[in-house]
């Protein structure tokens, strides 16, 4: 959990064959492991899908969800532990013109407002996962200071790992990168 406010308004790059795309994060959403946090892909233990997460911190935990978008994660545990961050939303920061270009005439506010438009933008695939992030074609910058922000339950998630019992949703108020927070519909909020 402690990482998750950390990465606000730190600066993820990535360097493709295209050019560089550089987001500010003003959107994480933390999870936590093995029979800990039953909204993390952990929960019921180490699977090839979620390997990574038991691997170094500071490492790419990408997956595909809903047959179609990617999602990006930062490994926040210890190896052989699993934690991770998703990376919610951002505004880029650099690389305006490939991130439209990617974001398929989405307004600026939005390309990288969203976990899969996040990836989108950033041309991330899935098969980057298990990249470390604080090496190139990636770089990861935290803020020099901590910023201010709020906290509430993730977006989504109904049931056990859902809800004002985990809220492990984290990011600046007021920034344009936020997405807006969707209760799932079975949510006992």
């Amino acid at each position: 959990m402690e990482l998750g406010p950390l990465l606000l308004g730190a600066v993820l790059a990535y360097e493709s064959d295209e050019g560089r795309v550089a987001v500010r994060l003003s959107e994480v959403e933390a999870y936590r492991g093995v029979g800990e946090d039953p909204g993390s892909h952990a929960f019921r233990g180490k699977t090839r899908r979620n390997a990574v997460m038991f691997g170094e911190a500071a490492h790419l935990y990408a997956y595909f969800t809903y047959g179609m978008h990617t999602c990006l994660n930062i490994v926040a545990g210890h190896p052989g532990t699993s934690a991770g961050v998703l990376l919610r939303g951002g505004t880029i920061v650099d690389g305006i013109e490939l991130a439209r270009v990617r974001g398929a005439g989405a307004p600026d506010r939005d390309l990288a407002r969203g976990p899969a438009r996040l990836a989108v933008a950033m041309g991330v695939a899935l098969s980057a996962g298990g990249s470390d992030l604080l090496a190139p074609p990636f770089s990861l910058e935290v803020a020099a200071e901590p910023v201010p922000f709020e906290q509430g339950p993730r977006t989504g998630i109904s049931g056990p790992g859902g809800g004002a019992a985990f809220p492990w949703r984290f990011w600046i108020p007021g920034d344009p990168g936020v997405s807006p927070y969707r209760r799932h519909a079975r949510s006992h909020d």
